[in-house]
C-alpha cells in the first residue's frame, strides 16, 4: 500500500520520464508535491524503492527508473475523498475474550492484526484489518488493542526483533520513554521509543547503528503504545 504522497511522486516521475525521457530534479519534485524540504522527497524515494516501484541507478545523478505502477489498489479515502494517513483507521472495538475454559480460566483474546510496522527506516504500516491474532488476556488492559508485525532491527536492544509481533494499546498519548507507534509527517509509521526534549520530540532507536531523529511537536502523532510482544520460534 502506498501513501498518497508516495503515489503522487511515483506518478509524477513516471509522467516526466514519458514526456522528457529524464526524471525531474529534487527541487521539481519538492515543488510538485508541496513538500517543505528535499529530505521529504528523499524519504519518499527510499520508500518507493523499498517497495519495488522505483530503482535508483548508481553513480548517475537524477537517474530513476520506474519499475512498476500500482495495480487496482489506491490510497485509502475518507468519505469526502481526502486521504486519511492514520496508521490505524476506524474503531477496532473493545477486546472480547473467548468463553472461559472448563477449568474456569479465561481463554486467549482475539485482537486485529493490522499489518507491518517498521523498526528501522520508517515505512507505511498497512491499514487493513488482515486477520485476528490470539493474545493472552493478561497482556491486555482496558481500551482498544491491535497487533503489528515488526520489520527491521532498530529496536533489538529493547528485545524487539524482525518478525516479532507487537501488541499495541490504541491511543494518542504516551509517557516519556514509552515505545510507541509514531506517525511522522502524516506519511510514515515507525516503532520507536518516544522522548520529549523541550518542545521537540525524539524518536529513539534501541540499536546504536541507528541515529535518534528529532522532530517538531506537530510532526509526530502517537498512534498507540507498546504493551506486549509475541515471538515465534522456528
Amino acid at each position: 500500500m502506498l501513501t498518497r504522497k508516495q503515489l503522487e511522486l511515483l506518478l509524477f516521475i513516471n509522467e516526466r520520464l514519458k514526456e522528457e525521457g529524464v526524471p525531474p530534479s529534487f527541487e521539481e519534485m519538492k515543488a510538485a508535491l508541496d513538500l517543505q524540504s528535499k529530505s521529504g522527497v528523499h524519504r519518499l524515494i527510499v520508500a518507493l524503492e523499498e517497495r519495488g516501484f522505483l530503482k535508483r541507478m548508481p553513480n548517475r545523478a537524477r537517474a530513476l527508473e520506474v519499475i512498476k505502477l500500482p495495480d487496482s489498489h489506491s490510497p485509502s479515502l475518507s468519505k469526502k475523498g481526502a486521504f486519511r494517513p492514520n496508521v490505524i483507521e476506524g474503531s477496532l472495538g473493545k477486546v472480547k475474550p473467548l468463553p472461559a475454559a472448563n477449568d474456569g480460566a479465561p481463554r486467549a483474546t482475539a485482537i486485529p492484526m493490522m499489518g507491518r510496522i517498521a523498526a528501522g527506516v520508517p515505512i507505511a504500516a498497512i491499514q487493513d484489518h488482515s486477520s485476528n491474532i490470539m493474545v493472552p488476556p493478561e497482556m491486555l488492559g482496558g481500551g482498544e488493542h491491535f497487533a503489528l508485525e515488526v520489520k527491521g532491527d532498530s529496536m533489538i536492544d529493547a528485545g524487539i526483533f524482525d518478525g516479532d509481533t507487537v501488541v499495541i494499546r490504541k491511543g494518542d498519548t504516551a509517557n516519556n520513554g514509552d515505545i510507541v507507534v509514531a506517525l511522522v509527517d502524516d506519511e510514515e509509521a515507525t516503532l520507536k521509543r518516544l522522548r520529549r526534549k523541550g518542545v521537540s520530540i525524539a524518536l529513539e532507536a534501541a540499536n546504536p547503528a541507528y541515529e535518534t531523529r528529532i522532530f517538531g511537536p506537530d510532526q509526530v502523532k502517537v498512534q498507540g503504545r507498546l504493551v506486549g510482544l509475541m515471538r515465534k520460534y522456528h
